[in-house]
């Protein structure tokens, strides 16, 4: 039986490209989500994907939405920690809320949902937790302190649950794209977009399948030796 794979945030933009990338794979995929009832509705209409509404700042509501879950599919063995949101303004301008809303949606929604599958992987001796982090956690960027440090922390997060969960089989790995060609990024102003562009070798923005690829491959059972890790798909953006 296949392995059931949960990706929050999996119903847009990046998130989407891994749901279908997984499935394509042959994984039982589940996507969450939690703002966009109406995307949510026709990405599971289009893909035959079930998407599971809970938010991932919140850790027993992503205690329920795994048990909902694996009631459906079966045990999730797989997790991809996506969703994410900005609020960007430089620091003096910068209120608490905007900090405290990226910090727990971004970063403690990692906590949330490895901690929701540790026991279960544990138990199985199989697990695959992959983190998506952020060209701006490595290299920073002005105007998201907050986005910043929660995406850095991403980082961090990775390596010490790898460490943990090693000798179960449980590997924890990371990818930091760059700017992909996303709802987000193609909102910038065209002239900052255009000088972006010029900053990468590659000479494009990344697409979304880019990142998919790089989850498809952490999370099959032959890389099992690979973990934490962090995989920068950036088109050489920022080398680190």
């Amino acid at each position: 039986m296949s392995r059931v794979a949960l990706v929050t945030g999996g119903t847009r933009g990046i998130g989407k490209a891994i749901s279908l990338a997984l499935k394509a794979a042959g994984y039982r995929v589940a996507a969450n989500y939690f703002g966009n009832i109406e995307a949510a509705k026709k990405f599971t209409e289009e893909t035959g994907i079930p998407a599971y509404r809970f938010d991932v700042s919140n850790f027993d509501e992503c205690q329920a939405g795994v048990k909902a879950v694996a009631a459906d599919l079966g045990p999730v063995e797989i997790v991809v920690n996506n969703a994410g949101i900005t609020r960007d303004a430089p620091l003096h301008k910068m209120s608490y809320e905007q900090w405290e809303q990226v910090i727990h949606t971004n970063l403690t929604s990692c906590f949330n949902m490895a901690r929701s599958v540790i026991d279960t992987m544990r138990d199985l001796g199989f697990g695959r937790i992959v983190n998506i982090g952020s060209l701006n956690g490595q290299a920073g960027q002005y105007g998201q302190v907050n986005y910043a440090a929660a995406k850095s922390g991403i980082h961090g997060f990775t390596k010490a649950l790898a460490q943990e969960g090693a000798a179960k089989g449980i590997t924890v790995n990371a990818i930091a794209p760059g700017y992909v060609e996303t709802e987000m990024v193609m909102a910038v102003p065209p002239e900052v977009l255009k000088k972006i562009i010029a900053k990468i070798p590659a000479g494009r923005l990344g697409h979304a399948e880019d990142i998919a690829r790089g989850v498809v491959f952490l999370v099959a059972d032959d890389a099992d030796f690979i973990t934490g890790s962090t995989i920068s798909i950036n088109g050489g953006h920022h080398m680190y």
